[in-house]
């Protein structure tokens, strides 16, 4: 081996280093997007999960809705935005909220408007990466969704098995249980496994954490299997800070004693963050990216060719052609359109020899 080929060799895995590098010090400096949905009943403690997940004050005190308004409230959607910074990393974090979900006496079309959000936030990404200013794109498409399930019932309500179903394929759904202090630790477990066996026996999609490849760090793969097997995070919520054995600590004062939002023996809270923020944010998004936004530009775009391929056919908007006819009647139009070319450049140039030739 010469000496140059034997110096590239030991150069290409500092190059990579530096690569490397050089890609974490411009995300970093440029910042990261990320936007989260919430969604569930009200009364499961989404807002104060969410203020504990961020350490911030997103949501100021709401007053319960009396129970005469909910018989026919509508859901809406409230987006809020916040700036978090962590050792010099800055995240612009989206929350999602929908009041209003599963409140109603009728909730036969409670997910509607989640679903639209859902794919008006797709179709502006759309517009804009179709764009001049590529660029500048400020992406808010829905990288997760959490979906609180109550701790009161033995599995899932309808209500969760038709919303999950209704957007598994258009978002990442990580199911929570809420107010998982009001359970045992085997109440919990009985309560995952039923659920994840509902989740399966009605063919819903949620969030597959990503397999490790063999040479990850094996502190990760660690992490990732024990992630995995958490499934649904059974989670608790707290914005109060209570001194116990001279720590302060975020949890939940009860009379025979503290429950601490932090501790893994208590709560899949920290688990939940962790994957959020730490660990499988960018799978989220790109997941995000490469399935659910391609599954929705691959049928705009297609519905968009088939339209034009109707209009120009003089079909209905309906036309039941299949795509195999309307690429033949496409090349069909196509060499008529070349032979009247040829037709004519042929006349002119027997029109020119004629005159020549006189």
């Amino acid at each position: 081996m010469s000496a140059y080929n034997k110096m590239s060799l030991d150069f290409l895995p500092n190059m990579s280093k530096l690569y490397l590098q050089q890609v974490h010090r411009k995300s970093v400096k440029k910042g990261f997007e990320f936007t989260l949905m919430v969604v569930g009943e009200s009364g499961l403690g989404k807002s104060t999960l969410i203020n504990s997940l961020f350490l911030t004050d997103l949501y100021a005190k709401r007053a319960p809705i009396p129970a005469l308004d909910r018989i026919n409230k509508t859901v809406s959607i409230e987006t809020n935005c916040v700036e978090i910074e962590e050792k010099g990393v800055r995240l612009r974090l989206t929350v999602v909220d929908t009041p209003g979900f599963g409140d109603a006496l009728n909730n036969e079309k409670c997910e509607e408007a989640i679903i639209k959000y859902v794919a008006n936030q797709y179709e502006a990404y759309l517009q804009d990466e179709s764009g001049l200013n590529r660029r500048n794109i400020v992406d808010n498409r829905v990288h997760c969704c959490l979906y609180f399930i109550s701790p009161y019932g033995r599995g899932l309500k309808p209500i969760d098995i038709k919303f999950m179903r209704s957007l598994h394929d258009k978002v990442n759904i990580v199911p929570v249980i809420a107010k998982a202090d009001t359970l045992t630790k085997n109440e919990i477990r009985s309560l995952k496994a039923r659920i994840l066996e509902e989740i399966e026996e009605n063919n819903i999609r949620i969030y597959q954490f990503p397999e490790c490849d063999s040479d990850e760090d094996e502190d990760f793969v660690e992490m990732n299997k024990d992630l995995k097997e958490s499934l649904p995070f059974a989670v608790i919520g707290s914005n109060t800070f209570i001194v116990k054995e001279g720590n302060r600590v975020i949890g939940r004062q009860y009379p025979w004693g503290v429950v601490e939002v932090e501790n893994p023996e208590h709560s899949d809270f920290g688990k939940l963050r962790n994957m959020l923020i730490r660990t499988h944010m960018q799978d989220l998004k790109e997941v995000t990216r490469d399935v659910h936004y391609e599954n929705f530009r691959s049928q705009k775009l297609s519905y968009s060719t088939n339209t034009s391929l109707n209009e120009s056919t003089g079909g209905a908007p309906g036309s039941k052609l299949d795509d195999t006819d309307k690429i033949i009647r496409e090349k069909d139009e196509e060499l008529k359109r070349m032979q009247k070319m040829v037709e004519q450049l042929t006349k002119q140039q027997n029109m020119l020899n004629a005159l020549q030739n006189k």
